[in-house]
């Protein structure tokens, strides 16, 4: 009964006349992480207003990268700032903006993903952005916010070939709905547990006695340790994981974690879930390595929340959610950040860059199989 119960859903679901193994989320085929249900799109993008872009940067046989552009509304985002936070798993990383976000709680530029080498290029592009929205003409400082992950394995990074159009393209681009996952944007060149990484992202949604919000991430997966899936070593079983022989260099690369949520939270608050989206990550069995940039910025989308750039009023008024309700919301971001992770492998394809080096998808057959095997799947436990 157990291999009927997977076959159908093979058939289902990994039929040519669908999508092939690497062009699905994990929950395609009915493994679930953790209990709380998805958005519409399983995407960041359930947040409303949020909107994402890439621009997919591969050329010849060693140029492998790219960027993603991740906006809290569509409106002018440095007019009216959204409440941010950032948190710091492990600092080995070049978050250009956080300590701003840090000090004054606000996001006032789309977030950029890009590799380690393009971070000023990127904020060079972001504020050239910024300063062209209607409305900015009298703005004489802006603070950019560029993370990175570092793709020097698969891509000639140090040919530094961003460009500032590459990151204005992708800003363009963005929008709302699906998003597309994998080796696309920023995550074109990335490796995560010694398997090929990538954009990778999910959402889940509250029930309406929570309030009926909603949290989205989008990760940069680009790090390593020893892969869980939904529980299962799956590094372990693959024989491929940190210190296995076969891995025995240090997981570093670094991981972004993007959290959006609907729920009018504070800057205070938002730290707190940014927190928890580290909690995600070790789920999936990262490590947090010394050379692993593991960073989360978390952003409220709730209108009510929103910052004026200027205003006549000397108080501001707010109503944000109490701490004693926002448990809900931080077991939604540790469920959203373990899904998005696996995404990004579910998502990825074989990759060949630079020097001939070649990082293999997951192979996804092999997992549902071991999935299968410790009761993963409906109907097989």
């Amino acid at each position: 009964m157990k291999h009927i119960a997977i076959a159908a859903f093979l058939l289902l679901f990994g039929c040519p006349d669908f999508l092939s193994a690497q062009d699905q989320n994990l929950r395609d085929y009915g493994i679930r992480i953790g209990v709380l249900p998805t958005g519409a799109n399983n995407t960041i993008t359930d947040v409303d207003g949020v909107w994402v872009g890439h621009q997919t940067i591969i050329k010849g046989e060693d140029i492998r990268t790219g960027v993603t552009a991740i906006l809290p509304h569509p409106g002018n985002i440095f007019q009216q700032k959204a409440p941010a936070a950032v948190y710091v798993g492990n600092g080995f990383g070049k978050l250009t903006g956080s300590t701003q976000v840090r000090e004054l709680g606000t996001l006032e530029t789309p977030v950029v993903l890009t590799n380690t080498l393009s971070v000023p290029t990127a904020a060079d592009a972001l504020i050239e952005y910024t300063l062209g929205l209607p409305g900015n003409e009298e703005v004489y400082s802006v603070n950019p916010v560029v993370g990175e992950t570092n793709d020097g394995y698969l891509n000639n990074i140090r040919g530094r070939h961003v460009s500032r159009t590459d990151v204005i393209q992708a800003l363009q681009k963005a929008r709302g709905g699906a998003v597309p996952q994998g080796n696309v944007g920023a995550g074109t060149g990335t490796v995560a547990f010694g398997f090929k990484g990538g954009i990778g992202t999910a959402s889940r949604l509250l029930p309406g006695r929570y309030g009926g919000y909603t949290v989205g991430v989008l990760v940069q997966s680009n790090f390593g340790g020893v892969l869980q899936i939904a529980g299962v070593p799956v590094g372990k079983e693959l024989g491929k994981y940190y210190l296995s022989g076969t891995l025995n260099e240090s997981p570093g690369g670094s991981c972004m974690i993007v959290v959006a949520t609907d729920a009018p939270m504070d800057a205070r608050s938002l730290e707190r879930l940014a927190k928890r989206a580290v909690l995600g990550l070790a789920k999936t069995g990262g490590i947090a390595s010394n050379g692993s940039g593991d960073y989360a910025i978390a952003f409220s989308t709730a209108e009510s929340v929103r910052i004026p750039y200027r205003s006549e009023k000397r108080l501001q008024d707010q109503r944000v959610l109490r701490s004693d309700a926002l448990s809900p919301l931080f077991m939604a971001a540790i469920e959203a950040t373990e899904e998005a992770i696996i995404n990004s492998l579910f998502h990825a394809e074989t990759m060949s860059g630079r020097n001939g080096h070649t990082i293999e998808a997951l192979p996804v057959d092999s997992v549902l199989s071991m999935m299968e095997r410790y009761g993963r799947v409906p109907g097989t436990e």
